[in-house]
């Protein structure tokens, strides 16, 4: 279905029965982080009955745990980093969005790969996205299913993150477990820069993470949709899905 759509006095048409999914599923085997084991998906058990059809039951019917922040993509709001509870479910109110995607090669330093300012500026500097997605080099496909923990994956410095502010970024994006450092005593500079935490709390911006770009998707700009579970947490299971824009 080719839709036309009009944003901040623009109009442009978007195939929307194409959309390209960027999340990673939540499911045994797959990504995870933070040091946790695999989640846990099994039916319920009452008695003599089961919630499986293989198994003799009438229905599926199973419980799932897992830790959104360590399986999977997920998306998270100020809540992550508070004092004060704020839910992503109650954060998010828009989910359609004009976002720039780009691919960048960290720079290395004392054994970490960092997102540097310098880096962005060379993407950004005539850009202003709404919703900024950021895919790091190397690319393989083992990212869908790698544990990431004890790892030191890349990350965005603090100096970067407030770049990205400056230029307006709503929505961020990013392919590894964390836009901080893994091990870094607590200080989430990053995080607290993207929202401004504690001085000028910005309770609207979201940031996503684990988010998997392959790299039959091009960089560029895409109307995206970022679709979050609706849980009341500072984080949920999120599935970002891009439209090319056409004309």
């Amino acid at each position: 279905m080719i839709a036309t759509i009009t944003h901040k006095q623009k109009t442009f048409r978007v195939d929307f029965s194409k959309p390209m999914d960027i999340s990673l599923p939540v499911m045994v085997g797959g990504v995870k982080a933070w040091y946790v084991s695999e989640p846990i998906i099994e039916p319920v058990r009452m008695g003599d009955w089961v919630g499986e059809v293989a198994q003799g039951g009438s229905v599926n019917f199973k419980n799932i745990t897992f830790n959104p922040h360590g399986h999977g993509t997920h998306t998270e709001c100020v809540g992550h980093i508070s004092r004060e509870f704020y839910s992503v479910n109650k954060s998010l109110k828009q989910f359609m969005f004009m976002a720039e995607l780009i691919t960048v090669l960290p720079q290395e330093a004392n054994g970490d790969l960092i997102i540097t300012k310098k880096i962005l500026e060379g993407f950004l500097e005539d850009k202003n996205p709404e919703a900024l997605i950021i895919r790091t080099l190397s690319n393989s496909e083992a990212k869908t299913h790698k544990n990431y923990s004890s790892t030191n994956p890349c990350y965005i410095n603090e100096e970067a993150m407030k770049y990205i502010i400056q230029k307006g970024v709503q929505h961020l994006l990013f392919d590894t477990p964390s836009v901080d450092k893994e091990v870094d005593g607590g200080a989430l500079l990053a995080h607290k820069a993207f929202w401004e935490h504690p001085q000028n709390t910005n309770t609207q911006r979201t940031i996503t993470e684990l988010v998997y770009i392959p790299n039959t998707i091009y960089d560029g700009t895409y109307l995206m949709d970022l679709q979050v579970a609706a849980f009341e947490n500072d984080a949920a299971p999120s599935r970002p899905l891009l439209y090319r824009i056409i004309s």
